[in-house]
Parts: structure tokens; sequence; C-alpha cells
């Protein structure tokens, strides 16, 4: 009994150790909201708008079934093309190699980018920060998002609230041109902005 428990041990360990060794990590962190800054700005103070008064539904009527039906189709396929048409009107903005500094040309799409999202209600909206594809999959998975929370910090700065903004880091694994030139890792060191929900 010793002799073929001295065999299964070794045997059983070294399954365990190829099978806990067989799990692949998650490359990409989930999406962090941002807390509230607690540091006093110099500018000037703003006013805090009235709440705005929502006016009385009108009484609607029964509707036949088919029209309901018509009615959530369309408006199930209309969010989807808004969320886009809202990710499209916010410029990406560029970085320089192995840096998340905002360059002046960043700064300025961000404050662009500000009056869009100033004139879009309470939308959320979702930095993603990318790389190009030089440097350890760790090293760019930080260096994406320290990008993703430069944006951010520079849109809160603007008086984007931070509750409507989040930030996530995908390292290399979004390219959008793979080639292997400095032209194409140019376009891929990138923030993009999406629609959060």
């Amino acid at each position: 009994m010793k002799m073929s428990l001295k065999r299964f041990v070794p045997v059983l360990c070294t399954g365990l150790l190829i099978a806990g060794g067989c799990a692949k990590q998650q490359a990409v962190k989930a999406d962090q909201p941002i807390a509230p800054s607690t540091t006093t700005q110099s500018a000037a103070p703003t006013q805090a708008k009235p709440a705005e008064s929502k006016p009385a539904a009108a009484p609607t009527t029964a509707l036949p079934d088919s029209n309901i039906k018509s009615e959530g189709l369309a408006q199930a396929q209309a969010a989807p093309s808004k969320a886009a048409a809202v990710s499209q009107a916010l410029e990406k903005i560029y970085f320089d190699f192995d840096s998340d500094i905002l360059s002046d040309t960043a700064r300025k799409t961000l404050a662009a980018n500000f009056d869009k999202l100033k004139a879009m209600g309470n939308v959320k909206v979702r930095v993603e920060g990318n790389c190009d594809e030089r440097g350890s999959d760790d090293y760019n998975l930080a260096l994406s998002e320290r990008r993703a929370q430069a944006a951010v910090k520079y849109l809160t700065s603007l008086g984007i609230p931070a509750s409507r903004l989040s930030f996530i880091g995908y390292g290399e694994e979004k390219p959008v041109d793979a080639a292997h030139t400095e032209d194409a890792w140019s376009k891929n060191r990138r923030d993009e902005f999406t629609i959060s929900k």
C-alpha cells in the first residue's frame, strides 16, 4: 500500500501543476470608475443649474399589439445608432512613443470633446487607452491605462463630472493598423471615447 501511494502522489502533484499552469491570465482590466476629485481649483466658481421640471406626460391610448412591437423594435435599433453617433462625434487623441503626457494637439482635441460632452447631457463615456506593439504586455497595459487616466483627468478639470467618466487600458490588444511601421504605431498610440452603460 505504501509503495503504490508513493507512486501516486507525485503523479497527482504533476497533474495538478500542469492543470493549474494552463490557466490564461486576463490581459485587460475591467472598467474603473473615477473617484470625485478632492482638490480645489482656482477656476471661477460656477453656479449650480436649477433642477429642470419635466412636463406632465400626455395620456396615451392603447395601441394594437403590432404597433407596440414595431415601436419597441424601432427604439431598440435607435439606441445603438445613437450611441455610435455619440462615440463617432468624440475625436481620438494620440500620444508620443512611450508617453502618457497630453500634447497640445491632444489638449485641443479634448477641449473640443468637452464641448460635445457638455451638450450631450448625462451620457456616460469610457476612455479606452491603447498602445503600439512595442514593449511587454504588462508594460503596455499599464501605459495604456495611464493614457486613459490622463484624458479623464483633463476632462474633469474642464468640468465634466467624474461620475460620467470611466477608463480602461487595452495595451496593444486593439491596434487600428496592424503594420509594423512607425506610421502604424503612431495610429495605435491613442485614446478612444465610447459610450458606457
